[in-house]
């Protein structure tokens, strides 16, 4: 065998070590990681020591609850994980699913007007399918979504968003766009809102930074603004927000319709033209073959046709490795 046989070179290095370094990767923080691994921490301590040498690169710095990677240990995360999910399948053999019989905790990453929409109904089929498995829900957002997925925070990611990068794969759910909500009593006016009385009124905003949204980028085309009075990071914030003032929040209309149907809103269109976008089902490459998240993502689409059934009635299911998806914007 050749001397350089790229096998053979990997005597020289400890492979439990790329162990370590996955769920650093993940947890970001060393006393979970210890826990996880049931090591001790002064042994996570000296294995990032050692991979830190093996990298040439110090991987993790410090950061406000743990640890922040490098560039360079961001570089690491899609081939260690794909290296230890390859190993993990030669070893222990393709993993299989049994909804009924077996349990599974699916970790999922989306954000709030997602999860008002998908998780109640998603809870309910997992419990009544599968009721050994559990499911817990991470706040993600389109700029986020991509690092849970590869760090393996989270098997599945809901997110509207651009074009992924090549380690992510993606699903189509559903369509849906933009819908205003207010308190029709404290508002004082029917719906749907004028285009005078959208722009007159007060503005809650929803946006991760709380600067600007699509909605301004709209209104600046046709050099009009409009009052924001109040940001908010949470659509489940803009309700209480909302009740007994006279203010208007522009949000996904599949948020609205669940939002406003709860707290007794009233739900109009935009008096503006605003971009339509697609929702889909996020999942790292290296999951593809795992039984789990197919059968999670195969729940979440019917879930989905049940709960934003497509224009028309036709239903024209995206394949499993489907194209990405385009974006939604804070509002």
């Amino acid at each position: 065998m050749a001397a350089d046989d790229p096998v053979t070179d990997l005597r020289g290095y400890d492979l439990n070590l790329l162990v370590v370094l996955a769920v650093l990767l993940r947890e970001r923080n060393v006393t979970r990681t210890a826990e996880q691994l049931h090591m001790s921490q002064a042994a996570v301590s000296a294995a990032l020591g050692r991979l830190r040498k093996l990298f040439g690169d110090p991987l993790f710095v410090r950061a406000p609850g743990g640890m922040a990677p490098t560039a360079r240990a961001r570089s690491l995360q899609g081939p260690v994980r794909q290296g230890l999910d390859s190993l993990k399948v030669a070893i222990a053999g393709e993993p299989e699913f049994d909804p009924a019989r077996d349990a599974a905790v699916f970790r999922l990453g989306m954000s709030d007007d997602l999860e008002a929409l998908l998780l109640p109904e998603l809870i309910a089929t997992v419990t009544a399918a599968s009721p050994a498995s559990s499911v817990f829900c991470l706040q993600a957002n389109r700029m986020t979504v991509a690092d849970l997925l590869d760090s393996g925070g989270a098997q599945v990611g809901v997110a509207a968003s651009a074009a992924w990068g090549p380690d992510i794969r993606s699903r189509t759910l559903f369509e849906s766009g933009y819908a205003c909500l207010y308190d029709p009593v404290a508002v004082g006016s029917p719906a749907p809102l004028t285009r005078a009385a959208y722009l007159a009124l007060p503005h809650v905003m929803i946006s991760a930074d709380g600067t600007r949204g699509v909605v301004d980028d709209v209104l600046d085309a046709e050099n009009l603004t409009r009052r924001r009075v109040a940001s908010t990071a949470h659509f489940a914030m803009a309700p209480l927000l909302l009740a007994g003032t006279a203010s208007v929040a522009t949000m996904p209309r599949h948020a609205a319709e669940v939002l406003g149907a709860r707290f007794g809103l009233q739900v109009c269109e935009p008096p503006i033209t605003l971009p339509r976008f697609t929702v889909s089902a996020l999942w790292h490459r290296s999951s593809s073959g795992d039984p789990r998240v197919r059968w999670l993502v195969e729940t979440l689409g019917e879930l989905a046709r049940t709960l934003m059934p497509p224009p028309g009635g036709t239903d024209s299911p995206a394949p499993w490795d489907g194209a990405p998806s385009m974006n939604g914007d804070p509002v």
